[in-house]
C-alpha cells in the first residue's frame, strides 16, 4: 500500500521512491487525527483544550490567576490569560522570534526541561503548531516587555510578520483561531462542551478564575474549594457519608483526593493529571484503587472482621476525584487520555491509603457507617456470585435474539441500523416503514428500570433491558465488548411528551453507565420526528418545533393541523418519510455532556431529595422541552 492506503501496482518496485517526508508543520496537516484523535468534533475540540492547557499551565506556574474564553458566532473561539506572554525575542538558532518558532515548528516549547515550567500538561511541544496547522487562522496577541505584540498564522504558515501594536502595562497572551473546513468540515465548537471544560478547569485548579463569553452571555467559574466542590456538584441529592479530602506532595509529585461515599449503586471516580483529564485513567488510578482496597483492609482486621474485602466493595456508590500534578508526565498517546508513569502507582497507593485510614481512625462514627456500606457490598457481591454465574450462562451474553426484535438483513455493523422505539403501536407502525435491509426496531414497553438506584442483579432481571443487551450484541459490565456490536447506529425514537422525554433520559443514563463506548464511539444517537402535519388538498407538509409549524400555515390558506401525540399515531409510509428515510429525516448524535445531562435529570426526578424535586417541578412546571436532552 502507498502513503495514502491505496493499493500499489504489484510491478511497481517498493523503494525509497515511494517514502514520503513531511517536514514540520506539513505532516500534521497530513495525518490530523495522529495529533488531535480524529477529523470529527472531538477533534476539533482538543485544539481548544490545547491553547487552554497552556493558559492553564501558566496558572500552575503561578503567572497566572485569571482566563477569559470567548466564542464568537463565526466559530472562532478566543482563549485570553494574563500570564508572562509567550516569549517573542529572537531565537539564535533559528534567528526567528520564539513566537513564531513555537506557532510553525512541532516540538518546540519551554516544556521540556522543568525551567519555565515545573508543571504542566502541554509537554508533547506539538500544541500550538497542530492548531496553526489545522487552523484556517490564528491571531496571536502577546503583552509582554511593555508592548503589544501582534502576529497572524493559518494552515501551518504564517501570515504576517510579528509587530508592535501599542504599549502595555500588564502581560498576558491572547490566541483567536478558527478550526480549518478542508480539515474539519462545517462543524461549529459546542458552546455547552466549552463550558464543562472551563467548569471543569475551575474546580481543579483552586483560586483560578475562569470567564466564558457566549451568545451574548458572561459566566463566571471560581472554586476556592477546588475538587471538595467539585464533590458536592457531582453528589447533589445522594450524598451518604462525609468528604473525605487529602494532598501530600511526595518526589515532587502533588496528590489530592476529595470523595465521598453515596446511595447509588455506581462508582464514579474522575481522574487528571497536570489538570488534563486522563479519561482511560493510568497509573495514578492503579494506585488510587490499590490504596483504597488496602486501607480498608487494614480496617477490617482492626475491627476483626472476617469479611473479605474486595476492590469492587471499597468503591460501591463511591464518588472520587483523584489530581495529581508532576514535573515529567508520560501520557499514552498526544491526545494524553492515560497517563503512564510507572512512579505514581507507588505513591498514590501510599498516599490513600495513609490517608483514608487517618480519617477512618480520627472520626469514628463515620467510619462505622462507611465500613458497614462496605461489608454489604462484599457480602452482596459473594451472594450474588452463583446468580451472576447462571445469569452469564443465559441468553443475554449468547447470540441469542429477543422474540420482540425486528432485525435487519445487514450483517455489517458499519450499515446496520437499530431503531428503539416506545411502545408496541408505534414499533408496529416503525417494523412496517422501515427498510428492512439495514434498519431494526426494537419495542420498549412502558419505563425501563432506573439504573441509577439498582444493583447489577436487578437490571439484569428487567426484560426491557435484557432485550437491549441482546440486541446489542455487547454483553454488559465485565463481559462488554464494544467490538461484538451488531449496529453501528443507535436511534432512541420516543414519542415528542413528558413519557417520552422520560423513556429517553433512562435510556441515555442506561447508556451513560453501563454502555458508554458506545457513545464515546458515536454510534448513539436520538431521531427527531416531527410535532405536525399540516395538510391542505393533496399537499402535505410536516413541522418539528411549533415555530416551523407557525411559519409553514403561512404558506397555507386553509389547512388542517394535526398534533402528533406519538409514533404509532403514524402511518408506515409517515414515519418512513419523517424518521427513518436516511435522506430527510433529523438525528441528533448524543455526546457524554448529553449522556451526563440525563443522568443528572433523573437523579432530580427520581433521586432522594424530595424538595429539590419538587423545586425543580415548580421551576419547569410549563416547559417539558427540557427534558428533551
Amino acid at each position: 500500500m502507498d502513503e495514502k492506503g491505496k493499493e500499489t501496482s504489484q510491478n511497481e518496485p517498493y523503494d525509497a521512491s515511494k517514502i514520503l517526508v513531511f517536514a514540520g508543520i506539513k505532516g500534521i496537516r497530513k495525518r490530523p487525527a495522529m495529533y488531535v484523535g480524529s477529523t470529527s468534533s472531538s477533534g476539533m475540540h482538543h485544539l481548544f483544550q490545547e491553547v487552554i492547557d497552556n493558559s492553564i499551565d501558566e496558572f500552575l506556574a503561578g503567572f497566572c490567576n485569571k482566563i477569559v474564553v470567548t466564542l464568537y458566532d463565526d466559530n472562532f473561539i478566543e482563549i485570553e490569560d494574563n500570564g508572562r506572554g509567550i516569549p517573542v525575542d529572537i531565537m539564535e538558532r533559528y534567528q526567528r522570534p520564539a513566537l513564531e518558532v513555537i506557532m510553525l515548528t512541532p516540538h518546540t516549547g519551554a516544556k521540556f526541561e522543568n525551567k519555565a515550567y515545573k508543571v504542566s500538561g502541554g509537554l508533547h511541544g506539538v500544541g500550538l503548531s497542530v492548531v496553526n496547522a489545522l487552523s484556517e487562522k490564528v491571531i496571536v496577541e502577546v503583552k509582554r516587555s511593555g508592548n503589544v505584540y501582534h502576529q497572524e498564522f493559518g494552515k501551518g504558515e504564517k501570515l504576517t510578520e510579528l509587530e508592535v501594536v501599542g504599549k502595555a502595562d500588564s502581560t498576558g497572551t491572547k490566541i483567536k483561531f478558527k478550526p480549518d473546513k478542508e480539515i474539519f468540515g462545517d462543524i461549529k465548537f459546542d458552546a455547552e462542551y466549552i463550558r464543562n471544560v472551563l467548569k471543569e478547569e475551575s474546580f481543579l485548579n483552586k483560586g483560578l478564575r475562569i470567564v466564558f463569553k457566549y451568545n451574548g452571555k458572561e459566566e463566571e467559574f471560581y472554586h476556592e474549594n477546588g475538587i471538595v466542590d467539585f464533590v458536592k456538584e457531582l453528589n447533589k441529592g445522594k450524598e451518604f457519608g462525609p468528604i473525605i479530602y487529602f494532598s501530600k506532595t511526595v518526589k515532587d509529585v502533588i496528590v489530592e483526593v476529595a470523595m465521598q461515599y453515596t446511595t447509588s449503586f455506581n462508582e464514579t471516580i474522575l481522574t487528571y493529571a497536570n489538570s488534563i483529564a486522563t479519561r482511560d485513567g493510568g497509573t495514578h488510578l492503579l494506585g488510587l484503587k490499590a490504596g483504597l482496597t488496602k486501607a480498608f483492609n487494614n480496617y477490617a482486621k482492626k475491627q476483626n472482621s472476617k469479611v473479605k474485602i474486595e476492590g469492587e466493595d471499597c468503591r460501591e456508590g463511591l464518588t472520587c476525584i483523584i489530581s495529581v500534578k508532576l514535573p515529567n508526565p508520560e501520557f499514552e498517546g498526544q491526545t494524553k487520555e492515560k497517563l503512564g508513569n510507572d512512579e505514581v502507582k507507588g505513591i498514590v497507593e501510599s498516599i490513600v491509603s495513609e490517608g483514608i485510614e487517618r480519617f477512618l481512625e480520627e472520626h469514628p462514627n463515620e467510619a462505622k457507617q462507611i465500613f458497614n456500606k462496605v461489608v454489604l457490598a462484599a457480602r452482596a457481591r459473594e451472594e450474588a456470585r452463583k446468580a451472576k454465574e447462571l445469569v452469564r450462562k443465559k441468553s443475554i451474553f449468547e447470540p441469542i435474539l429477543p422474540g420482540k426484535l425486528a432485525d435487519c438483513t445487514e450483517s455489517d455493523p458499519d450499515k446496520a441500523e437499530l431503531f428503539i422505539v416506545e411502545g408496541e403501536s408505534a414499533g408496529g407502525s416503525a417494523k412496517q416503514g422501515r427498510d428492512r435491509h439495514f434498519q431494526a426496531v426494537l419495542p420498549i414497553r412502558g419505563k425501563i428500570l432506573n439504573v441509577e438506584k439498582s444493583s447489577l442483579e436487578k437490571i439484569l432481571s428487567s426484560k426491557e433491558i435484557k432485550a437491549l443487551i441482546a440486541a446489542l450484541g455487547t454483553a454488559i459490565a465485565e463481559k462488554f465488548d464494544i467490538n461484538k456490536i451488531r449496529y453501528k447506529k443507535v436511534i432512541i425514537a420516543s414519542d415528542a411528551d413528558v413519557d417520552g422525554y422520560h423513556l429517553r433520559a433512562l435510556l441515555l443514563t442506561l447508556f451513560y453507565r453501563y454502555f458508554k463506548e458506545v457513545i464515546e464511539k458515536g454510534y448513539l444517537y436520538v431521531a427527531q420526528p416531527p410535532l405536525y402535519r399540516i395538510q391542505s388538498g393533496k399537499k402535505i407538509e410536516y413541522a418539528y418545533t411549533d415555530e416551523e409549524k407557525d411559519e409553514k400555515l403561512k404558506n397555507f390558506e386553509k389547512a388542517v393541523v394535526q398534533r402528533f401525540k406519538g409514533l404509532g399515531e403514524m402511518r408506515p409510509e409517515e414515519l418512513w418519510e419523517t424518521t427513518l428515510n436516511p435522506e430527510k429525516r433529523v438525528l441528533k448524535q448524543i455526546t457524554i455532556e448529553d449522556a451526563k445531562a440525563a443522568e443528572e435529570l433523573i437523579r432530580i426526578l427520581m433521586g432522594m431529595d424530595p424538595e429539590e424535586r419538587r423545586r425543580f417541578i415548580t421551576q419547569n412546571t410549563k416547559d417539558i422541552s427540557l427534558l428533551d436532552i
